[in-house]
């Protein structure tokens, strides 16, 4: 049983009531995006799947406590196409979206010396024009829907820089922004634009970083030393923060970056 399927990946939504919300969850074949779509049908919300791995969205969906609540689909976050077809695809099967989860990211380690000029093309397209396309075609959607809530997927590189991390960070640093961007330009709309910034999650898009800095039992032994709580982070738990986001108590949140880190950033 991976990190994205165990028993915790409801996490809060014995807590969190979301009803009749109806959400495009981006990346959602594995790791974060998994785990908030389980946590989303969980609470009761009806989600849009997307990602480029069609296999794994289904697999995802087959998870759900409903899978009859998941409409998966392929889709490649740096297409316009695809990403106004996520939001189009959910609203035209729930007759409304009003949760959009950019959660879509590539990271492919490297300095500025090491990391090619398409490599770093891909970083900014998958993880930034992603979350922009992501924004552009849902707020539509959201201002039909009466208001919603936008939840952007930073990191701990939005707020701080790693070593070997140059595009990632880059690419990061500029979802945060952009999501405050959006929070001014739609705040008096009832759209509401939110960055969740995770620490080191125990998640595959972390294994070519891991395997820069000696492998993940090494990250794992010496995590200590730079996230406080001492272990990796859960898919699950970054799933309750978004839980929280997609819900109307956080209906006073917009352009906000919330962190969940272990304590990475307190260092």
């Amino acid at each position: 049983m991976g990190p994205s399927e165990g028993p915790h990946d409801h996490r809060g939504h014995e807590l969190i009531d979301l009803d009749g919300k109806v959400a495009v969850v981006t990346g959602a074949a594995s790791g974060i995006g998994r785990a908030i779509t389980r946590g989303f049908v969980a609470a009761g919300a009806k989600v849009l799947a997307a990602d480029i791995d069609e296999a794994g969205v289904w697999r995802t969906a087959e998870l759900c406590d409903d899978p009859t609540a998941v409409e998966p689909l392929r889709a490649d976050v740096s297409d316009p196409d695809d990403v106004a077809a996520a939001v189009e695809t959910a609203e035209r099967t729930w007759g409304r979206v009003t949760t959009m989860v950019n959660n879509a990211a590539v990271s492919i380690p490297g300095n500025v010396l090491e990391t090619s000029v398409e490599d770093f093309d891909r970083m900014l397209a998958v993880n930034l024009r992603g979350v922009f396309l992501g924004c552009k075609y849902a707020v539509p959607a959201l201002l039909r829907a009466g208001g919603g809530s936008i939840i952007n997927m930073g990191s701990v590189n939005s707020l701080v820089a790693e070593p070997v991390l140059a595009g990632y960070t880059a690419s990061k640093g500029g979802v945060l922004m952009l999501t405050k961007a959006v929070a001014r330009d739609f705040a008096t709309s009832g759209v509401r634009c939110n960055c969740i910034c995770p620490g080191w999650v125990d998640t595959p898009i972390n294994l070519a970083h891991a395997e820069r800095m000696g492998g993940i039992e090494s990250v794992r032994d010496a995590l200590p030393s730079w996230q406080p709580i001492g272990r990796e982070g859960r898919p699950d738990e970054i799933a309750a923060v978004a839980l929280f986001l997609a819900s109307d108590l956080s209906s006073f949140m917009t352009g906000s970056a919330v962190v969940a880190d272990g304590g990475m950033t307190a260092i």
